[in-house]
């Protein structure tokens, strides 16, 4: 059953983006006067179908892994044609293009999710989001992080000048910097401190080649720590003397880490006392609680009454409009910074995902949630925009490399060379989707 949740949230996942795509290539096609011959989303025998009055025949086809735009003289070989004077649309052959148009129209499927992206973005910006704060937990003794002088409890305002308001740009911040050499620069401040301070972490060729780099533990920060945000009133905890940014280090004698180990001990003892060992603004303090029983279907567990620390980060209809813009350039910036990387040796290849890993990480955000599974989606469009701009023949980025050299040289680019780089571009292509799918496999066994 959970194998058939992944294959369904990948397979809508693939469809929106392809769907997209495709209907960039669409429009710009159609504005061009070129004849569309089918538009189709999916691969194999046709399920639906149906035909408009300019003859492009719109099919869902039977395996939904993809999808094309077909266009008369795509082939280069739509022989001699005059414009048809009665007609009431132009129907050019693709071939007959200017170089100028066929770059509009390979550029527009990858435009297209790029616009997808910041109209995802756009949307969440408006809806708004609570996510965790960036306070950090325990700083591992000797680690990069707290030779630097961080330490616990410290919330992470921003990372190389760039805010960081909720875990996620965090983890955007730190994956820019994989690969480098430098400091990478913390602004932290404690609760209780007026100002912040500027932290200078220094790495070299952080974490070069490693096939699933961990930011975090690499420079000795626990994300998530037990740091309670608010406390209920009337609550077990209210009643224990616990106060917000109140950081817990031990149940019991027991060390806790992270939110979920405090939420572990404390579920587990309904109407049992717990000696807690809090950090309460630098200074360790001892106190006792009693969680209340909840009765959750035959089971009871203990209720603190404490909320982590999150914010709620919202939009206006036009401000989200710059934010989503914003969203929209820094990932792509951040995907061509780590493809650039890549290729410079600096990031292991075996980063990338293959189909197995977006449908496990399509169906995993889409349990937590709509906004989880949007922002994945966004993610995605951006990276599939990104690889389709390479340069590789047969992808867009390679049909526009032809055109442009069409238009340098002042003559189409010989079909012989042209077909020599399809063979190369397949090749690349169909060597790299097996890397990735064996990636997915090894990491999945």
């Amino acid at each position: 059953m959970e194998a058939l949740q992944y294959l369904f949230f990948f397979l809508v996942t693939i469809a929106i983006l392809v769907t997209v795509h495709e209907f960039g290539h669409y429009l710009a096609a159609r504005a061009s006067g070129v004849r569309i011959l089918r538009f189709s989303v999916g691969f194999g025998r046709p399920l639906l179908s149906w035909t408009d009055r300019r003859g492009t025949a719109f099919t869902v086809a039977a395996i939904p892994l993809g999808g094309y735009l077909q266009m008369h003289g795509e082939d280069g070989d739509s022989g001699d044609w005059e414009a048809d004077e009665a007609s009431e649309y132009p129907n050019i052959p693709f071939d007959k293009l200017s170089p100028w148009w066929r770059i509009v129209i390979a550029a527009a499927g990858p435009g297209a999710n790029f616009v997808l992206a910041f109209v995802v973005y756009w949307a969440l910006g408006v809806a708004g989001a609570t996510a965790y704060i960036p306070i950090l937990g325990t700083v591992e003794e000797d680690t990069p992080a707290h030779l630097a002088g961080l330490r616990g409890g410290e919330e992470l305002l921003a990372i190389d000048g760039r805010p960081t308001p909720t875990w996620r740009e965090v983890n955007v911040a730190l994956a820019r910097r994989l690969g480098d050499t430098g400091d990478i620069e913390v602004s932290a401040k404690r609760p209780e401190q007026a100002s912040a301070r500027v932290y200078r972490i220094p790495v070299e060729q952080w974490s070069r080649g490693e096939e699933a780099p961990d930011p975090f533990a690499s420079l000795g920060l626990l994300p998530l720590p037990a740091v309670i945000g608010r406390v209920l009133d009337d609550s077990a905890a209210e009643r224990a003397g616990l106060r917000a940014w109140d950081r817990v280090l031990a149940v019991d004698g027991n060390v806790v880490e992270t939110w979920d180990d405090w939420v572990e001990a404390v579920r587990a003892a309904p109407e049992r006392a717990l000696s807690l060992r809090v950090d309460r603004g630098g200074r360790e303090v001892d106190v006792w609680l009693t969680p209340s029983a909840e009765s959750v279907g035959e089971e009871s567990i203990g209720f603190a009454g404490v909320e982590a620390p999150v914010r709620t980060v919202r939009h206006s209809v036009v401000e989200a409009i710059a934010w989503g813009a914003n969203e929209t350039a820094a990932n792509t910036m951040l995907t061509l910074n780590i493809l650039g990387k890549m290729f410079a040796g600096m990031v292991s290849p075996k980063t990338l995902s293959g189909p197995v890993r977006i449908a496990k990480i399509a169906k995993d955000s889409a349990q937590t949630g709509w906004r989880n599974f949007l922002n994945i989606l966004a993610l995605l469009s951006i990276s599939l925009g990104v690889i389709n701009l390479l340069p590789i023949p047969i992808l867009d980025g390679g049909h526009i490399l032809f055109a442009c050299a069409q238009i340098v040289a002042r003559r189409p680019v010989p079909p012989q060379v042209q077909a020599i780089g399809m063979r190369i571009g397949l090749f690349l292509v169909g060597f790299t989707m097996l890397f990735v799918i064996y990636n997915d496999v090894v990491q999945l066994l």
